[in-house]
């Protein structure tokens, strides 16, 4: 395979600063808006979507909140004058432009600008963009920005746009879509190209065009044959970057030492599985051979165990902790929250009896020792914990990232397991990998409740052989679902709170879920009339909020507490153990109840401003519920109208119980790099074309080359254009991020 790519006179690079090429007011208002900051940020920004000459886009599934573009016509026009609120501001003019694209319409309102009224006019067509708000039940721009066709399909005044598709970029306030595109032919026509990354041979081999050719025609495409053909080049460049990533990583990873694990039969674990009062699942059976296996040998497990809320993954790993306590070595057990390691630490001491109380009386022959560690702990009980992880006497260290801090030293760690990993940072899990020693590395597993589509697997885990666990135990419960729309039938909250009394009054609990704590100033809810920049929302529900309007209101009489990230560490376990024992009927939580807890007599949810909350985020919460004999019930409490994409995401989730069916939902859903974890790094993720609910072809066949270079050269001594388009695509701490482990 030929390893350089063709060479063509470049005047102006993709590291290049944009102001260089665009000047300084361009570039600025570029990186203040999106980000972008090179001529390759900016030439990487590809469009959304296009439009074509007279096609009007579709507002339907618009999410409020969002930066849209939309090319509409004016439908109508009216305008009214309206009163200040009290003390806030004096009256004004409200010009409301009614936009259509023939099915659907959305309202732009202009404060005190009548004189638009002689552009806008009904049958005019453009395009308009801002940020998509809500106001009395209906969706709104405030004060977007638009320009004006000529006629219907005529683009003569777009002179950026130089084919027949407009190309629609994601925009920001103050930088509409039609400036951006302004933008990129300025830099399209003064750029001469580049050196290809791909070599010549794999570009043939893979039937992709040259990737300068491919950035042109994304930009500016004569048809959609263009496009397409862009597509693939550009989806090829992400799918084989990330690939060739976790292909090196993972070739590394097998040439690390790690301790050998075996079953010791008549141990520790011959013991508990002994005293298990259920029988295991045939999906815990056959994933806890894998692990048995993978413990066995010598070079580090890396291993991702996912599965449905209740699937039974604690027990799993907790029969492989005990394999490597077994075999003379420490287990550690990583948790996102407190109240999370707190509930983990409990239930591990529960399942292990006497097994887990090692230098108590009651203690049995060959007991080990849980423990806590954790940032909150009182002075004399981490002190003791430090202790015993230090000296060995501990078998299991449960904590936070309080057990990846230096001065945490373990007698022998042979096993890492990372709960709810998404919760993570790299840096905090490799922390915890050095504790094993520099020469070795231990055993990892890593579990989520969040089910992942195999695209996202391949893509984000590719490094890591995947278990599910897909069989709930015996005895679960069915959780009925719905929504509440409490903006258009406020009638329906006042019959959620009448259920939540009548579950209390059938001897069970519930909770109710809110997005943030509270307590903070400056967040009143803004007057009848919409202020004057934009129809803002109001700030999400609070728990400080809720709970005493609860407590005086529908709920008045029920026992009502709080739960939530600003408690202390006793402060929170006191609550959750009041609630465990039916001392308390109703908590008011914010998400710290998402994983781990578990009260089997909680048989209602109610979560309030429900489209706050992702779809696996929501699917989590419910699964607090219906966790004994009785049935559980979550309602989805929303003031979103009809017709949003976040009121269609709620209307899916209450439609399925599923896991693996919302996480393909999810992933329709949401931009990959949110899926990619951007969002934990900071960074913009570098994969703006590959789609991994559409992709799975491209990123299985980029999995396979990456594998085959990596096999032949790991270092990319003789591949420097790939390791060049690697660092621009991932970039060396983007591609930490990738890494799950």
């Amino acid at each position: 395979m030929s390893r350089v790519g063709s060479r063509a006179r470049t005047t102006i690079e993709l590291g290049d600063s944009l102001e260089r090429v665009l000047g300084g007011k361009s570039a600025r208002a570029l990186e203040s808006a999106l980000g972008l900051s090179t001529v390759g940020d900016l030439l990487r920004h590809y469009p959304r979507r296009y439009a074509e000459r007279g096609e009007l886009t579709d507002i339907a599934g618009l999410e409020l909140g969002e930066h849209v573009t939309v090319l509409a016509r004016v439908d109508r026009v009216s305008g009214r004058k309206y009163r200040g609120n009290p003390g806030a501001r004096r009256g004004g003019h409200i010009l409301e432009i009614v936009i259509t694209d023939g099915h659907r319409s959305l309202t732009c309102a202009f404060f005190n600008q009548q004189w638009r009224e002689r552009d806008l006019r009904p049958g005019r067509t453009g395009l308009f963009a801002g940020k998509v708000s809500s106001f009395r039940g209906k969706l709104q721009l405030t004060h977007p920005e638009y320009q004006l066709l000529e006629s219907d399909g005529d683009l003569s005044r777009l002179e950026e746009f130089a084919g027949a598709l407009l190309p629609v970029y994601p925009a920001a306030q103050g930088l509409p879509s039609w400036s951006i595109a302004r933008c990129v032919r300025q830099v399209l026509d003064t750029w001469d190209g580049l050196d290809d990354p791909m070599p010549e041979e794999l570009r043939e081999r893979l039937g992709v065009d040259r990737l300068d050719g491919a950035l042109r025609r994304i930009h500016r495409p004569d048809g959609w044959a263009d496009v397409e053909a862009a597509r693939k080049r550009l989806k090829w460049d992400e799918a084989l970057a990330v690939q060739l990533v976790l292909a090196q990583r993972k070739h590394w990873a097998v040439h690390r030492p790690a301790p050998a694990c075996p079953p010791r039969p008549g141990g520790l674990l011959d013991a508990f599985d002994a005293r298990l009062p259920f029988r295991l699942t045939d999906g815990q059976r056959e994933v806890g051979a894998a692990i048995e296996a993978d413990l066995s040998g010598a070079h580090p497990m890396n291993r991702l165990l996912q599965g449905e809320v209740g699937s039974g993954k604690t027990v799993v790993a907790l029969r492989a902790m005990l394999q490597v306590i077994d075999a003379g070595r420490q287990a550690a057990m990583l948790a996102p929250t407190e109240v999370l390691a707190a509930q983990h630490a409990r239930s591990l001491r529960e399942l292990l009896g006497d097994l887990g109380r090692a230098g108590e009386l009651d203690a049995a022959e060959q007991a080990t020792k849980v423990v806590l560690l954790t940032g909150s702990m009182s002075t004399a009980a981490r002190r003791q914990a430090l202790l015993d992880i230090a000296s060995g006497a501990a078998g299991i260290a449960v904590g936070t990232h309080a057990l990846i801090q230096d001065r945490v030293s373990f007698a022998d760690l042979g096993m890492v397991v990372v709960d709810e990993q998404h919760r993570f940072g790299v840096e905090q899990r490799d922390a915890l990998r050095a504790r094993a020693g520099e020469d070795a590395s231990p055993h990892v597993l890593v579990m989520t409740a969040t089910p992942i589509p195999r695209t996202v697997a391949m893509t984000v885990y590719g490094d890591l052989e995947v278990s599910a666990l897909r069989e709930l135990p015996a005895g679960r419960s069915p959780i009925h679902t719905a929504v509440v729309p409490a903006g258009e039938k406020p009638g329906w909250l006042e019959r959620a709170w009448q259920r939540i009394r009548e579950e209390v009054a059938a001897g069970h609990q519930a909770y109710v879920v809110c997005p943030r704590i509270g307590d903070s100033a400056g967040e009143e809810d803004s007057g009848d009339e919409p202020a004057e920049a934009e129809a803002g929302r109001r700030p999400p529900l609070a728990v400080q909020e809720v709970a005493p309007m609860l407590e005086s209101g529908p709920l008045a009489g029920l026992r009502v507490d709080v739960l939530h990230g600003r408690l202390s560490p006793d402060g929170k376990d006191a609550v959750m153990r009041a609630f465990a024992t039916g001392e308390v009927d109703v908590l008011v939580a914010t998400t710290v109840v998402e994983v781990g807890v578990n009260v089997p007599n909680a048989t209602v949810m109610v979560i309030m401003d429900a489209e706050r909350f992702g779809v696996s985020q929501l699917h989590q919460l419910r699964g607090r519920v219906g966790r004994g004999d009785a049935p559980g019930l979550c309602l989805l409490v929303t003031d979103m109208p009809e017709g949003t994409a976040s009121r269609d995401r709620l209307d899916a989730v209450a439609a399925t119980l599923d896991g693996f069916e919302l996480a393909r939902l999810d992933l329709e859903m949401r931009r990959e790099g949110d899926i990619l974890g951007a969002a934990q790094s900071g960074r913009r993720s570098g994969l703006r074309m590959l789609s991994l609910l559409r992709d799975e072809d491209v990123i299985a066949a980029a999995r396979t080359v990456a594998q085959e270079i990596v096999g032949e050269d790991p270092y990319f001594a003789t591949y420097t254009g790939l390791a060049r388009m690697v660092t621009e695509l991932v970039d060396p701490e983007g591609a930490e991020y990738l890494e799950k482990t």
